[in-house]
């Protein structure tokens, strides 16, 4: 493999031109608002501003989990922010998100309006707010927490790092590809110990550590994300790939798949979401098409 020329930083780095590949444009070294733009609100308790990115869909199936276990509260809307037309730079979102990150929530069911932002930080919310999906005994409580915040600072060096490097980069270089791919790797061999003798990542009890998880490296797991399975190998990793299945397999996480979803094949989209028969008419209207 051809060697890239070798880089030499300057002593003050400036923003000269695009960088990022097929994200180049949404790419800044500033934050805030680019133009003015409210965000919509539906009629539920719950606004939510997102993608079906892994991050994304963490959320839409804790909702669909709540829902699913007859928390009918947590009714929601699910409004599509697309990204790469620089929706989470309008005025509204970054009022929402001053970080410029999908998901962002809006909690409306109290006295005044709440934001929640950060994917994590809105599943635990969610969890405490509804009391479900996060053990209410002391050690299974923090066992939950430690697998949860895991996720959030593992999961960059497998989308940021690898999936950039590997998927994204206009031009793939071997050492950022290896050095992210032994590190993801390393991540999925934790995963695959602790599911050895755990069904779910605290225990026996399906939580919102496993939804935070299972949209990364469950995904990567089976197959969903960066068409990388072959390259890492994931088939070796059993029990993760024990664990993503029997999750994939929830009725609730099937929907949230695809609630916000814009790629992918026609009956696997739901660009919005702002009823449960959103799901069957969706349906309906694949059949009449076909």
């Amino acid at each position: 493999m051809t060697k890239p020329d070798k880089y030499t930083p300057p002593k003050v780095w400036k923003w000269e031109e695009e960088s990022g590949g097929n994200w180049a444009s949404i790419n800044r070294p500033i934050a805030g608002a680019t133009h003015d733009k409210d965000l919509p609100i539906g009629k539920h308790p719950f606004q939510l501003y997102s993608l079906a990115t892994p991050n994304g869909v963490k959320v839409t199936m804790m909702f669909e989990e709540l829902l699913e276990a007859g928390h009918k509260d947590a009714e929601y809307d699910a409004w599509l922010i697309s990204i790469q037309d620089g929706d989470q730079f309008s005025s509204g979102f970054v009022g929402a998100n001053p970080n410029s990150k999908i998901p962002a929530l809006i909690d409306r069911s109290g006295e005044s309006p709440v934001r929640v932002f950060e994917s994590g930080s809105i599943l635990l919310h969610l969890a405490e707010k509804f009391g479900a999906f996060l053990p209410s005994k002391p050690a299974k409580r923090t066992e939950t927490l430690n697998w949860l915040f895991w996720q959030m600072g593992s999961a960059p060096y497998l989308g940021g790092g690898f999936g950039h490097f590997y998927a994204y980069a206009p031009e793939k270089f071997e050492y950022p590809i290896n050095r992210f791919a032994m590190e993801v790797k390393r991540q999925l061999d934790v995963l695959d110990r602790h599911l050895a003798d755990n069904q779910y990542m605290a225990g026996d009890e399906y939580s919102i550590a496993d939804i935070a998880i299972f949209p990364w490296y469950g995904g990567l797991a089976l197959g969903f994300l960066y068409d990388a399975a072959e390259f890492l190998d994931v088939t070796t990793y059993e029990n993760v790939r024990r664990w993503a299945m029997e999750i994939a397999a929830r009725p609730a996480a099937q929907r949230g798949r695809i609630v916000n979803k814009r790629w992918g094949e026609p009956q696997d989209q739901l660009l919005e979401r702002h009823d449960a028969s959103d799901f069957e008419l969706r349906t309906q209207d694949k059949i009449s098409e076909a």
